[in-house]
């Protein structure tokens, strides 16, 4: 079973690259980020004319999270419940018996800033839901774009981004806390070359450079540690004409 995420940053933008990269990747199931698309423009159609099923949840301009499947996500929940959010930001089915969680963690903007208040509170409920949806699904897995280095191997300058957005001791502590309710963090049960990252900056050929960030994370739960067999990140969409600034993170269960 192959499972992964991408922050698209604009489905519409990316569609054809998100098709592209299914054909030559044929996973069972994709979490999508930042689609930035209203539910009644989604691309459906053209994701099912591909062979899968779709589930997604999506605001005008920002957030909006799909979940891609080549079997439809059963007992599918958009958002933490119980936790009132205007924003898209989460979507989670079960897929072949595996609960699959896609979320598009806040950003925060900076650790002085509402937003980074914000980002602590919805991080505070993502925990305590996630232990309700581990008790219930013990095969799970959580994926997307983290906005959260776990430590400095995750950033090109830890010295010069200490305590800044992504790379903050409170962040990190809300990643561990995930962690600690059973959680695994597939790329690191690997060896894994230095400087590898998931994102890049647009701006003064960060890609070019490799001046980035590794803040999109796929987590498995106790259960499911045994079965991972790897975790890679796919830099090969990074270089398309008009690319995301993120580029998919694919895990392969056994």
């Amino acid at each position: 079973m192959q499972l992964a995420t991408w922050n698209v940053n604009s489905l519409t933008v990316r569609l054809p690259q998100v098709l592209d990269w299914l054909a030559a990747n044929p996973v069972d199931a994709l979490v999508l980020q930042e689609t930035k698309t209203t539910d009644d423009k989604f691309p459906r159609d053209a994701i099912e004319a591909a062979g899968y099923q779709v589930a997604y949840f999506g605001q005008k301009t920002y957030n909006g999270v799909a979940l891609i499947s080549r079997v439809q996500a059963q007992d599918v929940v958009k958002n933490i419940p119980g936790f009132e959010d205007d924003m898209a930001r989460v979507i989670a089915g079960t897929v072949d018996g595996v609960r699959v969680i896609g979320a598009y963690f806040p950003n925060g903007q900076a650790p002085d800033s509402d937003k980074f208040v914000y980002k602590m509170r919805w991080l505070d409920a993502l925990h305590a839901w996630l232990g309700r949806e581990l008790s219930q699904y013990p095969e799970l897995v959580l994926m997307g774009d983290f906005n959260i280095t776990v430590d400095d191997r995750d950033v090109w300058d830890p010295v010069g981004l200490k305590d800044t957005i992504h790379c903050t001791v409170q962040e990190r502590e809300h990643f561990q806390h995930l962690i600690d309710l059973g959680m695994h963090d597939t790329y690191r049960l690997f060896e894994q070359a230095e400087k590898s990252f998931s994102w890049w900056d647009y701006r003064e050929f960060a890609f070019r450079r490799n001046r980035g960030l590794r803040i999109d994370h796929i987590l498995v739960s106790d259960a499911l540690k045994a079965t991972v067999q790897s975790c890679v990140i796919d830099k090969a969409p990074r270089k398309n004409e008009r690319p995301s600034d993120h580029t998919p993170v694919v895990v392969t269960l056994g």
